[in-house]
């Protein structure tokens, strides 16, 4: 993955650097190279996290997580939270919520103020594998900042967060 970063802003790097004597046309043809190699990173970028992820999380500590009780359990958090709130943050239903605390990581509550609503938090299972997935992303996330420079790690923040508000703001 770091290298596909590397080889991004190297190629940025290499067409600013060229001359553009053709004007416009070499700058649209440029923006449409760029275009295809940043879509290409991207879509290899998304798949090679994933399995990545899915390999750092598949220990024998827990080989019975998937990537998407992980994302439940990092969106239950250290603190926990209301059931009806986290799987709207999920997008998924309260009853995924149900069915994924049968693997023990995850276990729920109700208030006792109003029993309608339940709260959701971490096991001590459940926290161990927070923390082990949380080391994952910032073994990566250094892995990535280690290879750039100032510049580029500004650049590549700025980059991400247009993305993250593109997926965000994306409509069906």
């Amino acid at each position: 993955m770091v290298l596909f970063v590397r080889n991004f802003f190297d190629t940025i790097q290499t067409e600013r650097a060229e001359p553009c004597s053709e004007g416009t046309e070499q700058t649209e043809r440029g923006r449409g190279d760029n275009r295809e190699i940043i879509n290409e990173t991207l879509v290899h970028l998304f798949h090679e996290i994933q399995k990545l992820e899915e390999e750092a999380i598949i220990t024998e500590d827990f080989k019975d997580l998937t990537n998407n009780d992980m994302h439940i359990i990092e969106a239950v958090g250290l603190e926990g939270g209301n059931m009806s709130s986290i799987a709207a943050k999920l997008d998924i239903t309260v009853g995924s919520l149900t069915t994924s605390m049968k693997k023990g990581y995850t276990e729920r509550e109700r208030s006792e103020k109003d029993r309608r609503i339940v709260y959701i938090h971490l096991t001590g299972k459940g926290r161990q594998a927070f923390h082990h997935h949380a080391k994952f992303h910032e073994q990566m996330t250094d892995a990535v900042m280690a290879e750039l420079g100032e510049e580029e790690v500004q650049v590549l923040g700025k980059t991400l967060k247009a993305l993250t508000d593109f997926f965000r703001s994306y409509k069906k």
